[in-house]
């Protein structure tokens, strides 16, 4: 089928799904891509070679990689119950990296090894507090699309 034996989506009546990897969208999935990656491939050397070492660091880097993984997966899916379960996905994703900043700048000693989300994803130029607002934000624009 080419786009010329296509019906608009207007014609039939259909409800045509926004395009979240589209635009600045595009931008996310490229960065979401890599940091699924990144926190994946990380996490299992980790677990792999030392997970004695810092089990609760290498686990939350883990929960990082699949959160990450589920939000590239619904920017590029599209369509309103993807934008609303990567908006949950985003806004969860910040608390992880609130939560776990906070906690590794007041009490360092509790994590062995640092994770993706340790002092606000430092260790990762801060993109890992700044993706999930600029996700929300970019979702929420979406939405009115």
């Amino acid at each position: 089928m080419t786009d010329t034996d296509r019906t608009p989506a207007a014609a039939t009546g259909e409800k045509q799904p926004f395009d979240l990897g589209t635009g600045p969208g595009r931008v996310l999935v490229w960065f979401y891509g890599v940091f699924t990656v990144a926190a994946a491939s990380r996490s299992i050397v980790q677990m792999i070679l030392d997970f004695g070492k810092a089990p609760l660091a290498y686990a939350l880097s883990a929960v990082a990689a699949l959160v990450y993984g589920f939000i590239t997966y619904s920017l590029v899916r599209g369509g309103e119950k993807a934008r609303r379960s990567a908006l949950v996905c985003c806004a969860a994703e910040l608390l992880g990296v609130l939560v776990v900043g906070t906690w590794t700048m007041a009490e360092p000693s509790a994590f062995a090894d640092a994770t993706v989300w340790s002092d606000f994803g430092m260790g990762y130029l801060f993109i890992p507090v700044i993706l999930p607002v600029t996700g929300m934000m970019w979702l929420r624009r979406a939405r009115t699309a």
